[in-house]
């Protein structure tokens, strides 16, 4: 199929934008200029909206098999289409586990089927996600290893998972959490939970983990890479690692730079998440570490459960919230249009960063290319509304925001998978 994309705005030259056609074939990009001339089987006026490269979000939660009451591989692969996100990485916290090849392979089956965007599978670390045995690494031949919903409790078996990873040359992707320090906190411990009469989870859950992770990844030479950072002193550790040589990398997510503590005004478990909405302070710190290079880019860590489990209040209530559909223009209202970041930036970490972190192919924009492309309204208002949403779920505090810079249209191998009305 022939199909051209008229009238589209591209990024040059850092953060101008120049009006560009692009044309597409086989799903391949076959020619970029101005008014280009042809006959096609399809035309899309885009209407100097942004046209740039798919999104990458190595951190989503598909929930298939075993959750598919809150999101399946087909639901939650279009609601990325939707966010104009072209490639994802799918956690393995399933039911079954993909601890085997063949539970592995089955996953890989039903997202050969069902997905409309690219999906990366993660494979646990251990049996079952629980810290004691590790998967057999060498017959999974996953991009990634994660026991991402728990982090590993013991060194010792996370030293051996390194030291395996890094023969296997591939990431340790690591849920920072020690048990031993939640004593049953469901939200950040600062002055919200004291205000809430909750019990609140500290800092030091996540840090510790990280700086004992650092220093096993600075024995071991293996790529590891911390999910979802969310404290001050976890910016400072990841920071001094990468000063000492050490192959470490993080992400952090939209809810986690936009929101804090203060933003909790009661018991409402759409901003329950893990790890949770900290301190100003915290916020700060993650800001200045994703411009700085210590974060290296975004991710969603997008979860999705059913209205009826997120409507427990915090101490009943599972953690987590979605994410996918708005997260670039959540991160464009509230940075590029403020001024914080530079729209070449913020697409850099939704793309080609995570790309470059994860040795993964980034489909630029540009002769030759795969077609794996999104297309972004920067001009439009949009008010956030659950009705919209293509994933199962809604559990998210960001209902209601107004936002700029929503997807209008996606294409994966050149054929259009999303389409605003």
């Amino acid at each position: 199929m022939s199909l051209i994309l008229r009238n589209g705005k591209r990024l040059v030259n850092g953060n101008d934008l120049e009006v560009v056609d692009v044309v597409i074939k086989e799903g391949t990009i076959t020619a970029i200029g101005q008014s280009l001339p042809g006959n096609f089987e399809k035309s899309v006026d885009l209407a100097g909206k942004l046209i740039t490269p798919g999104l990458i979000d190595i951190h989503v939660h598909f929930r298939e098999p075993g959750f598919t009451d809150k999101e399946t591989i087909k639901t939650g692969s279009l609601a990325a289409a939707r966010g104009g996100v072209t490639t994802v990485a799918a956690m393995p916290n399933t039911n079954p586990v993909p601890d085997t090849p063949e539970k592995y392979a089955a996953i890989q089956d039903i997202i050969e089927k069902e997905a409309v965007v690219n999906v990366l599978q993660y494979a646990p670390i251990t049996e079952e996600l629980h810290s004691e045995t590790l998967v057999d690494m060498s017959g999974i031949d996953a991009f990634a290893y994660t026991n991402d919903g728990v982090g590993v409790q013991t060194a010792g078996t996370m030293y051996l998972a390194m030291k395996e990873a890094a023969k296997l040359n591939k990431p340790i992707v690591a849920h920072t959490e020690d048990d031993s320090l939640l004593f049953g906190g469901v939200m950040h411990e600062g002055k919200k939970n004291i205000e809430l009469g909750l019990p609140g989870i500290l800092n030091v859950v996540e840090s510790s983990q990280i700086a004992r992770d650092i220093h096993l990844a600075e024995v071991t030479g293996v790529h590891y890479h911390v999910c979802h950072v969310s404290a001050e002193a976890s910016v400072a550790a990841i920071r001094e690692g990468k000063r000492r040589g050490v192959k470490v990398t993080g992400e952090v997510t939209p809810h986690h730079l936009i929101l804090c503590e203060d933003d909790i005004t009661h018991d409402d478990a759409v901003f329950k998440m893990n790890p949770p909405l900290r301190s100003k302070a915290d916020q700060e710190a993650l800001i200045e570490g994703l411009l700085d290079g210590t974060l290296d880019f975004i991710a969603t860590d997008h979860a999705p459960h059913t209205h009826a489990e997120k409507s427990q209040g915090f101490k009943n209530s599972p953690f987590g919230i979605v994410g996918i559909e708005t997260s670039f223009a959540l991160m464009y209202t509230h940075f590029v249009k403020t001024g914080r970041m530079t729209l070449e930036f913020l697409l850099s970490r939704m793309g080609e960063n995570v790309a470059k972190v994860f040795k993964l192919p980034y489909q630029t924009l540009e002769v030759g290319a795969k077609a794996d492309l999104a297309v972004f309204d920067l001009e439009s208002n949009y008010v956030i509304s659950p009705v919209d949403y293509l994933s199962k779920s809604s559990n998210t505090p960001f209902n209601g925001y107004e936002v700029y810079g929503m997807c209008a249209l996606t294409l994966v191998d050149g054929k259009i998978v999303w389409k605003a009305k």
